[in-house]
């Protein structure tokens, strides 16, 4: 079978758990699979490299670009097209057939859209969200007409070498398409690496409350739902019954339950970091207490 005129782009730290799935899904359908690896203390490389891939290193040096950026930049250049993949994702076979028809192209005739908007499958406490998750990732990139956006949070806490919570960007005039078929994003380490992970996002989320010129910058990245969202009041709310009632949540029994309310918790941190955040500041322009002689 040919492979994909694709290169995939698998950013990873300390993915052991799920990485040699990952790289199984793709190494048989894509022309390069790269593993872009911060320094793993566990197994992660080895399993990368046995299973089929090649392994860079990669080291953050604190400012841009980040590290999804430098992939873009650095891994099969020669290869305009550039999947990501998380370390716990895998293309669905629906994708693959879908990426088939639209890269089968006649020599000299290019794939017109400058980017693809992925849906993501989505798993959670144990079983897969079929009403209410609806994230879609621009997963999919011509690295020659898209880039990562470079927003001023390099003071944030949270996202350390990672890009934020929003989209990359194609050139004026370039068209962004959506595919049908999803990526599976299954996580298979415990759910507490979720809320970990989310405890830190929240930081960085918190921090775009208390600098709303960034926030800005990083909401004109977002998707369309995402930019209305960003201006919802009572998020966790809303993000609650959205999640569980809007997109029927609740016929994914315990588990949509379960996400809908983590979700809600995690709005819920950023509002309350957010709020700790201006109180520290008033505290600090507060005249200094003295007591009446």
């Amino acid at each position: 079978m040919e492979k994909l005129p694709i290169a995939v782009a698998i950013p990873t730290k300390n993915e052991a758990e799920n990485i040699t799935t990952t790289v199984r899904s793709v190494v048989d359908h894509f022309e390069s699979v790269v593993v872009v690896d911060s320094d793993s203390t566990d197994d992660t490389r080895a399993l990368a490299e046995k299973a089929g891939a090649e392994v860079l290193p990669y080291v953050w040096d604190g400012r841009y670009p980040k590290k999804k950026q430098w992939c873009l930049e650095h891994v099969r250049p020669e290869r305009d097209w550039l999947l990501f993949l998380d370390g716990d994702e895998t293309p669905s076979p629906e994708l693959l057939a879908e990426l088939r028809r639209i890269f089968t192209v006649p020599p000299g005739r290019a794939v017109r859209p400058a980017a693809f908007d992925v849906p993501l499958g989505y798993w959670f406490g144990g079983r897969r969200l079929r009403h209410g998750h609806t994230i879609v990732k621009r997963a999919l990139l011509d690295r020659t007409r898209s880039r990562f956006p470079e927003p001023d949070d390099l003071a944030a806490p949270g996202m350390g070498e990672q890009e934020g919570h929003y989209q990359p960007l194609v050139d004026e005039g370039a068209t962004v398409a959506r595919l049908r078929s999803p990526i599976e994003h299954r996580d298979l380490d415990p759910v507490r690496t979720w809320f970990d992970r989310h405890n830190r996002y929240s930081d960085w989320e918190a921090w775009l409350e208390h600098h709303p010129e960034v926030r800005e910058q990083i909401r004109r990245a977002k998707t369309r739902q995402g930019q209305l969202f960003h201006r919802a009041p009572f998020k966790p709310l809303m993000s609650f019954g959205y999640a569980y009632v809007f997109r029927r949540g609740f016929l994914d029994g315990r588990a949509g339950l379960d996400y809908a309310l983590a979700m809600s918790f995690y709005r819920w941190q950023i509002g309350l970091k957010a709020r700790e955040l201006r109180q520290a500041e008033r505290a600090a322009d507060a005249p200094p207490f003295s007591a009446p002689r």
